[in-house]
């Protein structure tokens, strides 16, 4: 145990009171109890399953548990306080120390960049190391795949297996910004895994989940776990990167800092001030980088969005349609660029082959991106391939049901209901889709043109009386000439229900 004058707290087991440089600090009863546990055995290295056990006194938890009171000892302590011992479990150590032994290491990408340290083997049994180890090596594999994100080798990364790290250290010697740490437990043939995303320099977790599932099931269960997680990390870390971004001092933060702080705004552009805002950015990006793709596709989203939402006219948006077959003609790699500029030539260039195809082949190169996911069901759609777009939108849910742009998703899940004239199920999926994104203006009068189809009239009209509020230029004409959907029987059946439910002719 260290001696109570060089560390930066003291604890009072009996009293149960914690101080940090004097002050008393209150703690949670779990975080007081697992530090405790922590400072009597700060001589060794504690695994993640005796802080469940001793902390939890025998119940049935989750790991999630014991991460979210670690994370929050080293908010308060500092990052290094506690170490990871991947694979293992942690120890309390002496931050000073820690920080003392930082070595310099690679300079850091200009793009995200992660290390995924082993994952602790909580099975109770060594013999299952290589099935964990197995998870993590195809994990890493599938997160390589994401074009954004700059992964460093299981060779390096399974250096620290069963060392006493700090996951700053690991950071600097690695030369990465985030740390993707977990463990496996196993209870009978159940087993439950533990992720969580976390930036190496502040200790501060970013993103977790947990799986769980039959050892009978392990491939579908790995299958999971990649899938999910590298979906998750596409968008977790863009946002993490964007909050950087904006923190940052220097006035000339480059053309890739300013993309990172557009990113956000245009997955969802409700009002002309939201494009603005994003347009801006992007502008000087391109001022500063005029060959930058990633800023073009961006550009192209944003006109996108904004279309869809009514924050601007079909032939505001169609200005950006240039740039989208510029992007096509390019011959790009980039999932993103490719779904982004295929959804834009699709819904206003009229373009649907191309548009579509550029869609699957970003599907191909990461078929667990959420983004690619969701135009790949919105141009389904358009094209009448209505059982293709659900099964789009039904594997973005199951990928990350809380991201953010799962809103428009369930939008284009309703049009696809639509289509197989199932109107009460439109109705439910894009009612969601209303409550997930009020300003999406697209999603609005569809719910109108659903509830009419629906024989629900009264409805109808409320809601496209809303609708003609926000969009007053809006008419049937407008709808015909604007209308990516391309089956007659809907577009026509579309007209009619939108008439009777009041929206005007011209």
């Amino acid at each position: 145990m260290r001696s109570p004058d060089t560390r930066p707290f003291t604890i009072d087991k009996n009293a149960r009171s914690f101080a940090i440089h004097g002050k008393t600090v209150s703690i949670g009863a779990r975080a007081f109890d697992v530090l405790a546990f922590l400072d009597d055995h700060a001589d060794r290295i504690v695994s993640k399953q005796e802080l469940l056990e001793e902390v939890w006194g025998g119940l049935s938890v989750e790991e999630g548990n014991l991460t979210v009171q670690i994370s929050a000892l080293r908010k308060l302590l500092g990052s290094d306080a506690i170490a990871t011992v991947p694979g293992i479990g942690y120890k309390l150590t002496q931050a000073s120390r820690i920080s003392a032994a930082l070595v310099d290491g690679p300079v850091l990408p200009q793009k995200p960049s992660m290390a995924v340290l082993p994952f602790a083997n909580l099975t109770g049994d060594t013999a299952n190391d290589y099935l964990v180890d197995g998870i993590i090596s195809d994990l890493i594999s599938a997160i390589s795949r994401i074009p954004g994100i700059f992964v460093i080798a299981a060779s390096s990364s399974f250096k620290y297996k069963g060392q006493i790290v700090s996951l700053r250290d690991v950071g600097t010697e690695l030369g990465v910004r985030y740390v993707l740490e977990g463990s496996i437990q196993l209870g009978g043939n159940q087993l439950r895994i533990t992720t969580q995303l976390v930036e190496a320099q502040t200790g501060h977790a970013i993103w977790s989940e947990r799986f769980a599932g039959s050892t009978q099931d392990i491939f579908a269960l790995q299958d999971q776990i990649i899938e999910r997680t590298a979906a998750a990390l596409e968008l977790n870390v863009m946002f993490a990167e964007a909050g950087r971004a904006e923190g940052a001092t220097t006035d000339n933060i480059g053309a890739y800092d300013l993309c990172l702080q557009a990113a956000p705004l245009v997955m969802r552009v409700s009002t002309r001030k939201d494009f603005d805002a994003a347009i801006g950015l992007l502008d000087r990006a391109l001022d500063l980088d005029p060959d930058y793709a990633f800023a073009k596709a961006l550009r192209v989203r944003a006109h996108m969005m904004a279309t869809g939402a009514r924050a601007m006219t079909h032939d505001e948006g169609r200005a950006a349609l240039p740039m989208a077959y510029e992007l096509l003609d390019g011959r790009q790699s980039d999932p993103l660029v490719l779904a982004y500029a295929g959804h834009l030539v699709a819904y206003l260039g009229e373009d649907h082959d191309l548009g579509y195809r550029s869609i699957q082949q970003a599907k191909s190169i990461n078929p667990n991106s959420v983004l690619v996911r969701v135009s790949s069901a919105w141009c389904g759609a358009y094209m009448g391939y209505y059982q293709a777009a659900i099964e789009d939108a039904e594997f973005a849910y199951r990928l990350n049901p809380l991201d953010p742009n799962i809103g428009h998703c369930r939008a284009a899940h309703g049009y696809a209901l639509m289509g197989l004239r199932l109107y009460q199920a439109a109705i439910d999926w894009l009612e969601n889709a209303i409550a997930d994104d009020p300003g999406f203006g697209t999603t609005l009068q569809a719910l109108a043109t659903a509830y009419e189809l629906a024989g629900q009239h009264q409805k109808a009209t409320d809601t496209m009386r809303q609708y003609m509020h926000q969009t007053p230029y809006y008419t049937i004409a407008t709808y015909e000439a604007t209308t990516p959907f391309i089956e007659p029987d809907l577009r026509q059946s579309v007209s009619e229900a939108m008439r009777a439910a009041g929206l005007p002719e011209a």
